[in-house]
């Protein structure tokens, strides 16, 4: 039951965001770059570093947020994960380095997830992003740009985000 309440007040907490979003930076140049990656599907996230790199940016310019259904046993040092316990009943984060992590100006945010992900999507939607890509099924709302490629091929996925963002001018 209470899981229910709290995937209720995670979409009304996502529409809200959604209607107070400002679009007028969205065709800023590329300068940071940030990624919100469900563990489930990836977890080398030196991928990401490396791909910011091939944009021309450097390691500090690029951020990752990193989502898992449950935080496991062993300790670990990484500050930028957030689980589903993080998340009250109302929906909202109780999480201080997602909270700098949404509140941070990217020029562009990847949802590094497939479908519709109820905390990563209200992640999203809280972020103060300018330019937002999407993947397969992702709720349309929350994505300037969705794309249609399969994860787990970093190779394609870098390709296409990179095509796009020079159509685009923002490299």
């Amino acid at each position: 039951m209470l899981k229910k309440v709290k995937h209720h007040s995670l979409k009304k907490h996502t529409d809200k965001n959604l209607m107070h979003r400002d679009i007028s930076e969205r065709n800023a140049p590329l300068k940071y770059l940030g990624f919100l990656v469900d563990e489930t599907y990836f977890d080398n996230f030196e991928l990401f570093y490396e791909f910011g790199k091939e944009l021309g940016l450097q390691r500090k310019d690029i951020k990752l947020f990193t989502f898992i259904e449950t935080r496991r046993r062993i300790p670990t040092l990484r500050q930028n994960q957030i689980t589903n316990k993080e998340f009250t009943w109302r929906g909202e984060i109780h999480n201080q380095n997602a909270h700098e992590f949404l509140d941070y100006p990217f020029d562009v945010l990847i949802g590094f997830y497939n479908g519709k992900h109820e905390f990563l999507s209200a992640m999203a939607a809280q972020s103060k992003a300018k330019f937002k890509i999407g993947f397969n099924g992702a709720d349309e709302r929350l994505f300037d740009l969705l794309l249609t490629v399969d994860l787990q091929k970093p190779e394609t996925f870098k390709s296409e985000v990179k095509k796009y963002l020079t159509i685009l001018k923002k490299i």
